[in-house]
């Protein structure tokens, strides 16, 4: 038997979710999962990069044992996968690691060492585009951590959009939070964090491509640092 969930077109679900960020605007980010957990049932999950487990914590509370999914790009720093290892021990949650097609040796063989520092487009494509590509395809809808005061290329995030890209239902139910909220909700329920983000680093990504920000700069400043680059493609 199929579910309506699983009739709806693309078409469908583009409205679907135009409408929700406009319903949703002002809901709660445990609201927001609520609506994602009681509209998508298992064709819905939650990516994170393990900077912290906010979305996670929040996610399983409105599903317990949601899907999160990881994407270990071989760049990681040794406190990420720490803290992954962590979340999925202690979390009402199912973690799925996704890797690249290629080890980070087989693709030095085929396009060189350090792919990051010549051509950062491609090796964020290679080792974290096309395999969320592959991880996401079961899914209709999937959650980020994306907030609009991380940037000013995130700055008009819907809590609920259309991920054009993909054709999926895109939900980042923290939109609308500040620093000061992720901080409050991680004191008020104990969540797991990075600890690098209390060693200077305001975003977390891959070694490589990771520094420590400035006092003054945008928390995303310390990523693909002296490049125009802000955003690996996962997200635009």
């Amino acid at each position: 038997m199929t579910t309506a969930q699983e009739e709806r077109t693309t078409e469908d679900l583009k409205q679907l979710a135009e409408q929700a960020g406009r319903d949703l605007e002002d809901a709660s980010a445990l609201e927001i999962l609520q609506w994602a957990a009681e509209t998508f049932g298992k064709r819905f999950c939650v990516t994170s990069s393990m900077e912290d487990a906010v979305v996670a914590h929040l996610a399983a509370r409105a599903m317990p044992g949601v899907d999160v999914v990881f994407l270990d790009t071989g760049y990681h720093f040794e406190e990420t996968i720490g803290t992954r290892d962590a979340v999925e021990a202690v979390m009402d949650v199912n973690l799925i690691t996704l890797t690249p097609v290629q080890t980070v040796a087989e693709q030095d063989a085929e396009y060189g060492p350090k792919l990051h520092d010549r051509d950062p487009d491609l090796c964020c494509k290679l080792r974290k585009v096309q395999p969320l590509e592959r991880g996401l395809k079961d899914y209709r809808a999937w959650a980020t951590g994306l907030r609009r005061d991380e940037s000013p290329t995130r700055a008009n995030t819907p809590v609920v959009g259309w991920d054009e890209k993909r054709r999926k239902v895109k939900i980042s139910p923290i939109a609308r939070w500040t620093q000061d909220d992720v901080d409050a909700y991680v004191t008020e329920h104990g969540v797991l964090t990075n600890p690098l983000l209390m060693d200077g680093y305001a975003s977390v990504g891959c070694a490589p491509c990771t520094r420590r920000v400035l006092e003054g700069e945008d928390a995303r400043a310390g990523r693909w640092a002296g490049r125009s680059k802000t955003e690996c493609g996962l997200h635009g």
